[in-house]
């Protein structure tokens, strides 16, 4: 028995029977000899963080635009904080802590730059429209490796394309748009938990709001503090889950509400704050113009791009180029291909 399997035999004994097992994955797109040392969604995690979009996240926006401070999140620092508090979770609940994690580390790699302003406008002006949890699955189905992707198992790309909620409810309700895996839905929660948390604390920190404006009855039941909230929200989700009879993860039905008000909040007083939204309007304008004057000048795309030839229609290889720009690479190609330099006398 080599070591893998040795690890698949412990989660035998030491799991939830509603847990994920990793020799019972539903396999991958394209067969691959297993490690002799790590199970499937062990191997799937260190995939992700090997991989260049996973590196892009940290020059990539969660809320505030180029912050100056060093303290603001990025999209990096977010799914970081995403993927240890599900892995608190699925701990505490006896889930599959491998599986948890990798879905947590690759649900944001599709993000493109300017945070949700870019996504907004390639969903408005890519055909077919642009959503940030189907170009994560791109990203490690078809875009890593050079157009190998990155094979990783069912479970783990079930988990990223349907970690996304936007204003929706927290724990999907509708049976065709749940999770295969609960370990999928823990990463849902932590993903909104670690966003409305840290969305609040560097809302503060750029003074966009005051603690004062925080809803009365949000502060009172979830505490004044970022550890208060967090901690009362992960409790919530423990308390309810293990009380259930099925497995599945839950929240306390107060703290459920709390965390909606708290997510129409930051909607209303941050994300649509002219002081945050202005910015990403100009930004927006960078997407838009390059995804225009690509699709435009084709021979400039391959140039820029480093690509010999299309390997899919233009327009989604021009969609999926910009989607995985960083924040300044997309200021600095701007820069290059709008914006006139200063002439200089031959010499």
């Amino acid at each position: 028995m080599n070591i893998r399997e040795r690890l698949e035999e412990r989660e035998e004994f030491i799991l939830s029977p509603h847990a994920q097992r990793s020799r019972r994955s539903r396999g991958r797109l394209r067969f691959e000899p297993e490690c002799d040392i790590r199970p499937s969604f062990q191997h799937d995690r260190d995939k992700i963080i090997h991989s260049k979009s996973f590196r892009r996240l940290k020059h990539k926006t969660q809320v505030f635009l180029a912050p100056a401070d060093d303290h603001y999140r990025t999209r990096l620092t977010h799914t970081l904080e995403v993927s240890q508090i599900a892995r608190t979770l699925a701990k505490a609940l006896l889930l599959n802590e491998d599986l948890v994690e990798a879905i947590a580390l690759g649900h944001d790699l599709g993000h493109g730059p300017f945070g949700h302003a870019g996504e907004d406008v390639l969903n408005r002006v890519h055909e077919g429209g642009f959503r940030h949890n189907e170009q994560s699955l791109r990203v490690v189905d078809v875009l890593e490796r050079e157009g190998k992707g990155l094979n990783l198992t069912i479970e783990v790309r079930d988990g990223i394309l349907k970690h996304a909620k936007g204003k929706g409810a927290i724990l999907s309700r509708d049976d065709g748009d749940r999770p295969l895996t609960h370990e999928a839905e823990v990463v849902r929660i932590a993903d909104v938990i670690a966003y409305i948390n840290h969305d609040i604390d560097d809302a503060l920190r750029g003074n966009v709001i005051e603690v004062s404006d925080l809803p009365a009855g949000c502060v009172e039941c979830l505490g004044s503090t970022h550890s208060d909230r967090i901690d009362r929200m992960v409790r919530g989700v423990l308390t309810a889950s293990l009380g259930g009879e099925d497995g599945s993860p839950a929240i306390e039905p107060e703290i459920e509400q709390r965390m909606v008000e708290l997510r129409a909040f930051l909607y209303e007083r941050v994300y649509e704050n002219p002081l945050v939204h202005e910015d990403f309007k100009r930004a927006g304008r960078i997407v838009e113009d390059l995804y225009t004057f690509f699709l435009e000048n084709p021979d400039v795309f391959l140039a820029e791009s480093g690509e010999r030839d299309f390997y899919d229609n233009p327009a989604a290889c021009v969609c999926d180029y910009i989607a995985g720009m960083t924040d300044r690479y997309a200021f600095n190609l701007f820069e290059k291909l709008f914006l006139p330099r200063p002439w200089k006398i031959p010499i």
